[in-house]
């Protein structure tokens, strides 16, 4: 199976990271992950723990790896490392603007202008309220390039019970979008994330 290349970028939205994560390691989905310094200091004030104590865990998975930010000799920076696609959650504004006028200044973005010009899937799950004319713009330029845009917006119509089923639904959805799920299950909402085994 190719991996799959999950970027943090610096929005509100750490707890789909984290989810995301732990969903393709459970299905033994070989992850890549690369994260931004903006998006660790947002994960220190949403998350119970520090990005440190959740990469340290994630590494004990064989099917895991992580690349620093300026890491640009990383074989995700290479359209000749095949991978299945990648996806941006959270992706701040910053990183849609970036990626609509290609930029590609740091890890991330350069492993995600590799899957624009390779024609590989690319997810975005950008996360800003209310949006401008700008933001708009620059999310319809990349939709038009191939880009899947995401927000992740609540499945009202399923009545979750909390955050964790909002989560759990949307991680769902972002799997069917990278091809790692065939399609919804038929729960269409997980149990919320504290009845979950422990990570790795």
């Amino acid at each position: 199976m190719k991996p799959v290349v999950v970027g943090i970028s610096g929005a509100s939205g750490s707890v789909i990271a984290e989810q995301l994560v732990e969903a393709l390691l459970t299905r033994e989905t070989p992850t890549a992950l690369v994260c931004t310094n903006a998006a660790k200091m947002v994960w220190q004030e949403e998350m119970p723990e520090s990005f440190a104590s959740y990469l340290s865990a994630w590494r004990e998975s064989p099917f895991f790896t992580s690349y620093g930010i300026n890491e640009m000799s990383a074989p995700i920076a290479s359209g000749t490392y095949p991978t299945g696609g990648m996806v941006i959650v959270p992706c701040s504004m910053a990183s849609v603007a970036s990626l609509a006028n290609g930029m590609a200044n740091n890890l991330l973005l350069r492993a995600a202008d590799v899957c624009l010009k390779e024609r590989r899937n690319l997810v975005i799950v950008p996360r800003e309220t209310p949006l401008h004319a700008i933001h708009l713009e620059n999310m319809a330029r990349l939709a038009r390039m191939g880009v899947q845009v995401m927000p992740p917006e609540p499945p009202f119509y399923l009545k979750p019970k909390g955050i964790d089923e909002v989560v759990d639904y949307f991680v769902e959805r972002i799997l069917v979008s990278l091809d790692v799920e065939p399609g919804l299950s038929d729960r269409h909402v997980y149990r919320g994330s504290s009845d979950r085994e422990p990570r790795y």
